[in-house]
């Protein structure tokens, strides 16, 4: 079967990444871990490659050995409607620590209520109150 699925691909930062989603973002939960084993380009134990459900959504998560010239940008963003206000101010609260806003949480005519923000991994979200 053809499947597209998000690829994120993080350096050392996976897993954090992956708890931080999926402990925060209602119906998602992490579905598989391959982590390095000795002799590895990464180190041994770490995650190497995970799929997790986030939002509903499966992504794959990796950890990259080597160093990159280039991050996330906001071009591509996850989009999370939410359920109530308290759920979308949870989300872009927890969300937004360490990261940074690209739209701060208000009134932007399209919805209710919505927020456009990095994470502190640099991962681009939309959270929006219909």
């Amino acid at each position: 079967m053809t499947k597209a699925t998000p690829f994120l691909m993080f350096e050392g930062k996976a897993e954090e990444a992956m708890t931080l989603y999926c402990g925060t973002i209602p119906q998602s939960r992490v579905l598989d871990v391959t982590r390095y084993d000795a002799g590895e380009d990464g180190p041994e134990g770490t995650l190497k490659l995970a799929r997790a459900s986030i939002g509903g959504v499966e992504v794959r998560l990796f950890n990259s050995p080597a160093h990159h010239a280039f991050t996330f940008t906001p071009s591509f963003s996850f989009f999370v409607d939410c359920s109530s206000e308290e759920e979308l101010e949870h989300i872009v609260g927890t969300l937004s620590k360490d990261g940074g806003f690209l739209m701060p949480t208000g009134g932007y005519g399209f919805s209710r209520r919505f927020a456009w923000l990095n994470d502190r991994f640099g991962v681009s979200w939309q959270i929006n109150l219909p």
